[in-house]
């Protein structure tokens, strides 16, 4: 395509866009709000037994990857050896691949570590939070009978305060 033959389309299309171009916006006088429903995105809910499940997860595969992921390690570097000792380079080629893996599953294995360690740290905080959480809100359920006018029947004390006391006159 030829440059001039470019700038033309671009032109052209840029003609096309501009008497084309149209705002959505609601139409003047319907006094319709534009803010989404808070209702309509949900919020995120995470059980403990998910946080549990995730973590065990992590730390079974943990130790999958340790058991059956250097099976071949120690066979490799003993091919290697052998190959290298009778003189062929593919010796070498083996024992970098061999290196490579274990450093790839070291890599893996704290991958897993981690992500299992935090799922037991987040488990920890978040329960520490939901009981500090409630005994708030007990507190506040307490001072809140003092003020519930609703505790005592309409035109009398509330009984959360006891009887009166006897002014006396000075």
């Amino acid at each position: 395509m030829a440059w001039d033959e470019w700038e033309k389309l671009k032109s052209q299309a840029a003609e096309r866009q501009s008497t084309s171009m149209q705002l959505n916006q609601v139409e003047p006088g319907t006094g319709g709000s534009t803010a989404p429903d808070p209702d309509s995105y949900g919020d995120l809910r995470v059980a403990q037994a998910d946080l549990a499940k995730i973590g065990d997860h992590a730390f079974k595969l943990y130790d999958r990857l340790w058991k059956e992921g250097r099976v071949a390690v120690p066979s490799s570097d003993k091919a290697a050896g052998d190959l290298t000792g009778q003189g062929f380079a593919l010796g070498a080629g083996l024992q970098h691949v061999s290196a490579r893996w274990d450093e790839q599953l070291k890599s893996l294995r704290d991958a897993c570590a981690h992500i299992s360690n935090h799922m037991q740290v987040t488990k920890k905080l978040h329960a520490d939070d939901e009981h500090y959480i409630r005994r708030q809100m007990s507190s506040i359920d307490m001072l809140d009978a003092g003020f519930d006018e609703r505790i005592g029947a309409p035109g009398k004390d509330n009984p959360v305060y006891g009887p009166p006391s006897k002014k006396k006159d000075d």
